[in-house]
């Protein structure tokens, strides 16, 4: 359920934590954290929390989405998943986009494509669903990886999921190869 003022008020009662120091709490116990456990756990909190639109501003005031961006370019894969989990729920925002761009964040996603984390691969192609646009169309629309996705369409009796995925993108931003438009 999406949150918005008066439901984090009546959850949170009068002495409860305020959202966004939550989260900062969050980000600084990540920050801290020394094993890898922890680190992939917050990842996942975090993750979680970027599904819902009461909380991106937040995740863009506490630089979440570098943090997201980061994880993937970790040799964890845990973490890449969570990090690209992330990236996935806050991108269908227009401005976490935006942000997600800025910072390098397609090639980053487009690597995600080819990892051998099912998890990873339904998030990446999910996000980048959303960051293609007319000012990325050239970067995410690469031949490579349209390839890429036209397997994953065609592999429905293996994993409906990427089948699903890879299709829906199809449908939105490549054209049929027999069209003219």
């Amino acid at each position: 359920m999406f949150t918005n003022d008066q439901r984090q008020v009546e959850r949170t009662g009068r002495y409860g934590t305020p959202r966004v120091q939550y989260l900062q709490g969050l980000v600084s116990e990540f920050q801290n954290a020394t094993s890898e456990e922890s680190k992939e756990r917050i990842v996942a909190n975090l993750a979680n929390f970027a599904y819902d639109p009461y909380n991106f501003s937040f995740l863009r005031q506490l630089n979440v989405l570098e943090l997201f961006l980061d994880c993937i370019t970790e040799p964890n894969e845990k973490l890449v998943e969570f990090g690209i989990g992330g990236v996935c729920n806050a991108c269908v925002d227009p401005v976490n986009a935006a942000t997600i761009v800025e910072c390098g964040g397609i090639p980053l996603v487009i690597q995600c494509l080819s990892s051998p984390v099912k998890n990873t691969v339904n998030y990446a192609l999910g996000a980048l669903y959303y960051l293609c646009d007319h000012r990325t169309k050239e970067e995410v629309l690469r031949p490579d990886v349209v390839d890429l996705i036209r397997r994953y369409a065609a592999a429905g009796a293996v994993n409906v999921s990427f089948s699903n995925l890879a299709l829906a993108f199809l449908d939105k931003h490549v054209r049929p190869p027999n069209t003219m438009n």
